[in-house]
C-alpha cells in the first residue's frame, strides 16, 4: 500500500517532522509515500497558506538521498478547487513539477464547509448537496479541461468532505439522500480520468466510516471504476497509514484489485490485496 494524501510542516495546518513522516511509514510496511502539501487561492485562505514549492521540493530531495532504498518517497500537492482561480491553478501546476496532484473541494455555494457557519441555520441536506454539485463542477472542469491534453488533475480527495462537519455541526451526513449527484460524479470521474480516494482520517476521527463510505466504492466499481488511491490525510506522523486495512477491505469487497500510484505525473496500476502489517494499517 501506498499513502498518497498527507501533509508536514510545509501546510498551515500541520506541524508534522517529514523526517517523522517517513520512518512510520517504514516502520508500517508501507511501500511508499507522497507528501500532498496545501496549496490554497481563495482570497480567505491564500494569506494563510505559505507553500513555498523550493522549501518543499528542498525536504523531498533530502528525504529521497535518505529513504529511498527504504521506500518510494512522492512530490504531491492537493488543490482547492476554486472556479474563479481556476487558470491560475493550471498555470501553477504547469511551472511546477508533481508526483501527484489531489484535487478537493473545501468550498461550496460562498462558504467553507469546514467552518460552523456553512451549516448554521441551513438545512444539512441542502447544504450537502450543493456540496455535492460543487464536486461535480469540479469533476466536469476536469473532463473538459482533460480532453485533448495531458491529465493534470490526478485524484479526486475525501469525495464527501462535507459529511465530516454535517456530522459535527449539524445531526448526521446526508450522502445516501444525494445517491444522484454521487452517481453523476463518479461516472464523470471514469470520463475525466481522474481517480477517487478512499480517505481514512474519519475512520480515527470516529465518524464510523471513510470518505467516501464503502457503498460508494461499490456503487463506483458497479459503474466501471477499476482502480482507487488511498490516503490517510494524515497531519501528524503517528497517523501515516492509519485504517488501511479497512481500506484494502473496502476495495476488496467492492472488486478493486488495483492501486493507482503516481510518479513523476504518471499513473501506475499496481495489484494489491489485504495489508498484512499487524501495526495498524
Amino acid at each position: 500500500m501506498y499513502d498518497q494524501h498527507l501533509h508536514s510542516h510545509h501546510s498551515f495546518d500541520s506541524k508534522a517532522d517529514p523526517v517523522e513522516n517517513v520512518q512510520t511509514a517504514i516502520a508500517r510496511g508501507l511501500l511508499g509515500l507522497t507528501f500532498t502539501e496545501h496549496y490554497d487561492t481563495h482570497p480567505d485562505e491564500v494569506h494563510d497558506c505559505r507553500y513555498d514549492d523550493a522549501r518543499y521540493s528542498e525536504t523531498i530531495a533530502q528525504l529521497r538521498e535518505q529513504f529511498s532504498h527504504q521506500i518510494f518517497i512522492g512530490k504531491g500537492i492537493e488543490v482547492c478547487y476554486q472556479p474563479d482561480h481556476m487558470p491560475k491553478i493550471v498555470d501553477f501546476l504547469h511551472d511546477h513539477d508533481f508526483d501527484l496532484v489531489l484535487l478537493s473541494v473545501h468550498w461550496s455555494d460562498g462558504n467553507p464547509v469546514h467552518k460552523r457557519r456553512a451549516w448554521e441555520n441551513r438545512d444539512p441536506l441542502s447544504v450537502t448537496r450543493k456540496y455535492l454539485k460543487t464536486v461535480l463542477e469540479a469533476m466536469q472542469f476536469c473532463e473538459q479541461f482533460h480532453r485533448n491534453r495531458p491529465r493534470r488533475f490526478d485524484v479526486l480527495a475525501h469525495m464527501d468532505f462535507c459529511k465530516r462537519y454535517s456530522l459535527r455541526y449539524a445531526d448526521g451526513a446526508y450522502i445516501r439522500d444525494c445517491s444522484d449527484i454521487v452517481d453523476e460524479i463518479l461516472k464523470t470521474c471514469i470520463a475525466a480520468d481522474v481517480v477517487p480516494e478512499i480517505n481514512t482520517s474519519t475512520i480515527r476521527r470516529g465518524l464510523g466510516e471513510s470518505m467516501p463510505a464503502p457503498w460508494v466504492i461499490q456503487r463506483y466499481a458497479e459503474l466501471g471504476g477499476t482502480m482507487i488511491s488511498v490516503g490517510s490525510d494524515a497531519h501528524v506522523s503517528t497517523d501515516i497509514g492509519a485504517d488501511f486495512d479497512t481500506a484494502a477491505e473496502m476495495m476488496r469487497l467492492a472488486g478493486i484489485e488495483q492501486l493507482a500510484v503516481f510518479k513523476n505525473g504518471r499513473r501506475e496500476n499496481i495489484p494489491c490485496g489485504p495489508s498484512k502489517s499487524n501495526s495498524g494499517i
